[in-house]
This record gives structure tokens, C-alpha cells and sequence, in this order.
């Protein structure tokens, strides 16, 4: 993961795990869902832990969510 993006990856955590709640799953249960661990799941959620994640996987956490992904690469400028 490059620096210069460390804001988009953080937005992006901050996103799933949004989502995530809003459809009352756990880390656990989206982790299951998407064959990863919930460490992965809270890797990419925590806003003080930098974790790239694949397009495979960002089109799967979207799929399960019922979510366009788009809407995780909407970024707000910093």
C-alpha cells in the first residue's frame, strides 16, 4: 500500500464497517462470508491500521453487503 493513499484506505475501512453494522453482521459473520478472518476484517475496518485490500475482495464484502462498490470508492478530500 502506497502512503499517499493512507486516507483513501482509511475512508475505505471506516465504509465496510458502516455498512457491515447497518446489515447487523459481525466481523466474524462478514469474514465467514468472504472465506477471511475476522483479524483481516478488523485490519481493514480499524482507522489506525493501514490494510490494502484486493478488488476480489473489496467486489465480495460489496456483494454480501448488498452494496455497489462504488459507493466505497466515493472518497471525501483531505
Amino acid at each position: 500500500m502506497k502512503l499517499i493513499y493512507e486516507s483513501e484506505y482509511m475512508q475505505l475501512g471506516l465504509k465496510i464497517a458502516y455498512y457491515r453494522k447497518l446489515r447487523g453482521l459481525t466481523q466474524e459473520q462478514l469474514a465467514e462470508k468472504i472465506d477471511r478472518t475476522p483479524a483481516f476484517i478488523g485490519h481493514v475496518e480499524a482507522p489506525n491500521i493501514n490494510k490494502a485490500v484486493s478488488l476480489d475482495t473489496l467486489f465480495d464484502i460489496a456483494r454480501v453487503l448488498d452494496i455497489p462498490v462504488y459507493k466505497f470508492l466515493v472518497f471525501d478530500e483531505a
